[in-house]
């Protein structure tokens, strides 16, 4: 099966309930890459209550899902990074909380959704 990455980082924003997530897809080689480009997201928004992200680079990959309920964020995202034949790729969204409780079901939705539109944006190449 053919394995593919994206050509250059791409991001998209979803709002849901007043709750804004920012969607990037970022192609990376490495895990060091996908730190920093993690920590340069990080301080360009300190005011984000949750930064979730997902990778697959090589043979590794690892979720998070930033104090999210348990398996409500990460792991969609990486179990999305498989689905689309992703690899050498991460995904990060960042989440500024709107002041209404999503539920479980609706915040898994929109995270998957957001990295889903942010995929669509992106030009996919083979590995």
């Amino acid at each position: 099966m053919n394995e593919f990455t994206v050509k250059e980082e791409v991001f998209a924003l979803t709002e849901v309930m007043k709750s804004k997530f920012t969607a990037f897809i970022i192609p990376c080689n490495d895990v060091e890459y996908f730190k920093t480009r993690l920590e340069q997201i990080k301080k360009a928004n300190p005011k984000a209550r949750h930064i979730v992200y997902a990778y697959r680079i090589g043979m590794n990959s690892k979720s998070t899902d930033d104090n999210e309920p348990k398996g409500r964020a990460g792991k969609p995202l990486l179990e999305l990074l498989h689905k689309k034949n992703l690899n050498n790729t991460a995904i990060i969204v960042v989440r500024y909380y709107g002041g209404t409780q999503l539920g479980a079901g609706r915040l898994l939705r929109t995270y998957v959704s957001s990295a889903v539109t942010a995929i669509d944006k992106a030009e996919l190449v083979s590995l």
